[in-house]
């Protein structure tokens, strides 16, 4: 088998304008176009994309004119990209079916599943075989065994056969909770030496049947919980006997995140939370990130979230690019076995029980004898507002002050 080596990239999302911001479009086709340039240095034989190579089943045409200035560099290059499609450049109908199949027939990438076998072939060297998204698992469990009926894989012997495929697999440490893994291992042939796989975002790499299962991760930062992970591709060789190494490559363009998430909230004030996370978010000194505090922990009875101030917190850092709160506070309330106790007691006049659920409100917010004067307050106002009495809530009300 003569050496060769190939490029395994995915989940690139061209077109995405994250948080509606037109730089983070450009964003991702930089990161693309970085992917280029990285690619033609290191002159592979063939490069593959295993899915989501747009965001959006109908890119909007700067997107798709740059992703097309894109791939004729690597077809002038006579670098061949092997396509599969994945959950978002795939319309979910057979009648809008999928950019891919106008880029297949203008000959800048070739799109697996569209042609007879499903595959791409080199004699000398290698076989790849690539499957379609059906977006769901229920879909993918009645559709993919019909699709692999009438295009069968057919790994060939003395080769390295390498299968592509867009979705989670179901195995252990494989797939995110939030993700629905669409795939069983059974579901997938044996015979392969190489299963480069996306839709996971995070690179990783485990042995699986016959060879290794890889997710290359994505190139550019499409959720804030993703930002931990390194952004890249694979570039893998193999030499004559078939024994592959893995290499995995950082791009240097994707832009930066920071997300502050290492702060419980919980049992602060919102005007507390607002003036912490205002100070964490101005603390950040670099020029052009995406800031992301995220709030967490539960608020105290009866606060909510809505008194947090977003915009004041948004406004704490001039050097970034953005910052984004992500809001996950929890509101809570009185037990209702606390306001059962209260109101049981049939003796007790209403202006008494209602103290007593003041004191209990506000007993989780502030000291008791803050409390108490609060909920005391509180009842004096019961009166002069049923009465109308302006003059005297305005008296109630000043002392509150």
């Amino acid at each position: 088998m003569r050496p060769f080596s190939f490029v395994h990239a995915s989940d690139l999302h061209l077109g995405y304008s994250q948080y509606g911001l037109e730089v983070r479009r450009q964003d991702f086709d930089n990161a693309f176009a970085e992917l280029v340039d990285r690619i033609l240095e290191l002159k592979p034989d063939f490069m593959i994309i295993a899915g989501d190579l747009f965001h959006q089943p109908r890119p909007s045409n700067v997107t798709l004119e740059n992703t097309i200035r894109s791939f004729k560099r690597l077809n002038d290059a006579q670098i061949p990209v092997l396509t599969v499609d994945g959950s978002h450049d795939s319309a979910p109908n057979t009648i809008t079916g999928t950019i891919l199949h106008p880029l297949d027939s203008a000959g800048l990438i070739y799109y697996l599943p569209r042609h007879e076998g499903a595959c791409w072939y080199k004699s000398d060297c290698c076989y790849v075989y690539g499957i379609p998204n059906y977006h769901t698992k229920n879909k993918t469990q009645e559709a993919l065994p019909k699709f692999m009926m009438e295009k069968p894989s057919n790994p060939v012997e003395g080769v390295c056969n390498i299968f592509v495929l867009h979705g989670a697999v179901d195995l252990p440490n494989v797939t995110p909770s939030y993700i629905e893994a669409e795939l069983t291992p059974d579901m997938l042939p044996s015979g392969f030496c190489y299963y480069a796989a996306g839709h996971i975002h995070e690179p990783f790499i485990t042995k699986f049947k016959d060879g290794h299962l890889v997710y290359s991760g994505s190139i550019e930062t499409t959720g804030y919980d993703e930002a931990k992970y390194a952004k890249g591709f694979n570039y893998v060789q193999v030499d004559e006997n078939g024994e592959m190494h893995i290499e995995q490559i950082t791009l240097n363009v994707p832009r930066q995140f920071i997300v502050l998430d290492e702060t419980d909230f919980s049992g602060m004030s919102p005007a507390k939370i607002t003036e912490l996370a205002t100070q964490m978010v101005k603390d950040v000194d670099i020029d052009g990130v995406i800031v992301v505090p995220v709030l967490r922990g539960i608020l105290p009875v009866e606060a909510s979230r809505a008194e947090i101030d977003i915009a004041q917190i948004c406004a704490a850092n001039k050097k970034a690019l953005l910052v984004h709160p992500v809001v996950l506070l929890k509101e809570s309330a009185v037990l209702d076995t606390v306001v059962k106790n209260i109101f049981e007691d049939n003796f007790k006049d209403l202006k008494t029980k209602s103290y007593e659920y003041f004191a209990q409100i506000f007993g989780e917010r502030y000291s008791k004898a803050e409390a108490d004067q609060i909920a005391t307050l509180a009842i004096a106002l019961i009166d002069p507002l049923v009465r109308k009495q302006d003059e005297k809530v305005k008296q109630v009300l000043g002392e509150l002050l």
